[in-house]
């Protein structure tokens, strides 16, 4: 806030008029930028849902903190609410049920969210907040390669699978297997009650 404060020539104080703490301005910061996202445009309502969301993914990886914020402090402002709408409103489109259309918003939002996080600069104060995003993906990729045959037979035998694809591959895939799994699976599952 203090940063803020100052770029804007003022005190931190001032602006506490206008937001309550870092996390509603974070709220304020993205919701602005949600106004950026791709139009519609034309074309099988699958493909514009890919590109909305993943012009949605572009915004967070391009505002790394945000997407970490987004993750907990659950936009409200009218271009989120738009977000939303849009997301919502294409599912329909392709005749999902809007029951699971519904939850389907949440799911895909989320899942677009939180990939964004994972992928992000760790917020001040992480255990790794020196590492960059190679440096964690090398970890990773060090510890499966390494994994022990006997402990964990199938990451050894499938690391390739496991580290296989581009980051917007696995995206991709997993934007479709969402699509599919909530036009397909009821929110009513058998044995719920």
């Amino acid at each position: 806030m203090r940063r803020v404060a100052q770029a804007l020539d003022t005190g931190p104080a001032s602006l506490y008029v206008y937001v309550a703490n870092t996390a509603e301005l974070h709220a304020a910061v993205l919701d602005e930028l949600l106004a950026g996202l791709p139009e519609d445009g034309t074309g099988p309502w699958r493909t514009r849902l890919d590109v909305l969301l993943r012009g949605y993914a572009d915004l967070l990886f391009t505002y790394p903190g945000l997407a970490r914020s987004a993750l907990v402090l659950r936009p409200v402002g009218g271009n989120a609410l738009r977000l939303y709408d849009r997301v919502l409103g294409l599912l329909l489109e392709g005749g999902v049920p809007a029951d699971r259309a519904a939850w389907g918003v949440d799911l895909l939002l989320l899942y677009v969210t939180s990939n964004a996080a994972e992928h992000s600069a760790p917020a001040p104060g992480d255990i790794d907040a020196s590492a960059d995003e190679n440096a964690k993906t090398s970890a990773l990729e060090h510890a499966l390669r390494s994994a022990d045959a006997e402990a964990t037979p199938h990451v050894a035998l499938h690391v390739d699978q496991l580290l296989g694809g581009t980051p917007a591959e696995r995206v991709a895939w997993t934007l479709q297997v969402l699509i599919t799994g909530i036009a397909a699976t009821p929110t009513t599952v058998a044995g719920d009650s």
